[in-house]
């Protein structure tokens, strides 16, 4: 019985006093920055090709276990967009200080998602992607040649 009563003491003892700390605790986290938050920097060419390249064989291996092509892009693209905005914040460093936001970067991720999947799977990319990817990539190299 004794040992009952001391531990009843103990356990509300302790009790208490992680009662009456909490607060400060909870005061202490509160006023503590994120560590995410203050460590975000611009995203490399480096950081978007390892996205890219991911982005891609998640396309490829998806394609290959019949998931719906569309599906699996939409993923692919999303999760680039993702991370961009998630470890970076949105920039590029390519493109200055100035947050790109999430559907910019879906839409550039399914392009460049889509190239890069050429190159490593092209049998798995459906005849009319291709074409529409190699059209808008003749858009974009005449658009950049004036």
């Amino acid at each position: 019985m004794g040992l009952k009563f001391y531990s009843k003491r103990i356990l509300k003892l302790v009790g208490i006093c992680l009662i009456l700390l909490s607060p400060i605790i909870e005061i202490n986290t509160i006023n503590k920055k994120i560590k995410a938050e203050t460590k975000l920097t611009a995203a490399s060419e480096k950081d978007l090709f390892l996205y890219r390249q991911m982005g891609a064989s998640y396309l490829c291996i998806a394609s290959k276990a019949e998931v719906d092509f569309k599906k699996g892009l939409g993923v692919a693209s999303a999760t680039f967009a993702n991370v961009i905005v998630g470890k970076h914040g949105g920039v590029i460093k390519e493109l200055g200080n100035e947050r790109q936001d999430e559907k910019k970067l879906y839409n550039a991720g399914t392009f460049q998602i889509v190239g890069s999947a050429l190159n490593i799977c092209p049998e798995s990319i459906p005849d009319k992607v291709k074409k529409d990817y190699e059209k808008r990539l003749k858009e974009l190299v005449k658009g950049n040649k004036k």
